[in-house]
This record gives structure tokens, C-alpha cells and sequence, in this order.
């Protein structure tokens, strides 16, 4: 049995992929998402009812939902073809796009401390995240 919520923040992967196909993708589908070993794997940590958010390489977070913690494959394609299975995601629900974004500094200024958003997938404890959480719904949303 899992202990406690987690919060987890998803990079768009704008920095490899700069057409910003997969971050449109994720935002029209509702969804979080990563491509190819190792990143693809980490989805699996996601579990039912944990929050996530979407984050945009220079930017900051741009989407907010609540994890199905169903986690769906699918093949991707880009510009070497196509990957069979190399897309792993899930939907999340109450999902909301953001009226401008929680940049990474603010992201640091809301949780009390620096937060490294480089790699595909941050963790944070569930306290920190539902920080964030309120001050989305506080300041970012129309």
C-alpha cells in the first residue's frame, strides 16, 4: 500500500524536441507523457490521484492535472520514423491549462527552495506540490 500523494512535474521535452509537437500533443490529449528508455519508465512511478504538472523549458509550468495512474503506451513518430511502443503516458484528469505560467523561478519562491527542472520528470513531496497547486489557482488561471 502506498504511503502518501506525490507530485511530480513533466517536461514538455521542447528542448528535443523544438517543434513543440509533443507539448501540444500532451496539451490537446490532457496528458503527461515521455519518450524512449530510461525517461518513458519513469510514468510507471505515477500513481492514482498524484498531481502533475506540465513544464515548459523556459517557460515553467503551463498545465496542471491529477494523475489517472493508468499508464497507456503508444508508438511515436518524428523525424528518424517511426518508434514502435517508445511513447509511454496518461491522462489526467481536472486538467487545466494555465493563463500564464509559473516560471522556474517562481516554481522556487512558492516551494521554499531550488528546484533542478532539467531532467524529464522532477518528484516532489505531496506538501510542496500542493503549494504549487494552490498558488496556480490562486494567481494562474483565469
Amino acid at each position: 500500500m502506498r504511503e502518501l500523494r506525490k507530485t511530480y512535474i513533466i517536461n514538455t521535452n521542447l528542448t528535443n524536441r523544438p517543434g513543440g509537437e509533443t507539448e501540444r500533443d500532451m496539451l490537446k490529449n490532457e496528458k503527461c507523457a515521455a519518450y524512449f528508455s530510461p525517461w518513458k519508465e519513469r510514468i510507471n512511478q505515477i500513481q492514482p490521484n498524484d498531481l502533475v504538472f506540465l513544464y515548459s523549458n523556459g517557460t515553467g509550468i503551463i498545465a496542471r492535472g491529477i494523475a489517472t495512474g493508468v499508464v497507456e503506451i503508444a508508438d511515436y513518430m518524428n523525424e528518424d520514423g517511426l518508434h514502435i511502443n517508445e511513447e509511454y503516458y496518461m491522462y489526467l484528469n481536472r486538467f487545466e491549462t494555465l493563463s500564464s505560467p509559473v516560471s522556474s523561478s517562481d516554481i522556487n519562491d512558492i516551494v521554499g527552495n531550488h528546484v533542478v527542472l532539467a531532467p524529464t520528470m522532477v518528484s516532489l513531496d505531496y506538501v510542496r506540490g500542493l503549494k504549487i497547486w494552490q498558488a496556480i489557482t490562486r494567481k494562474y488561471l483565469n
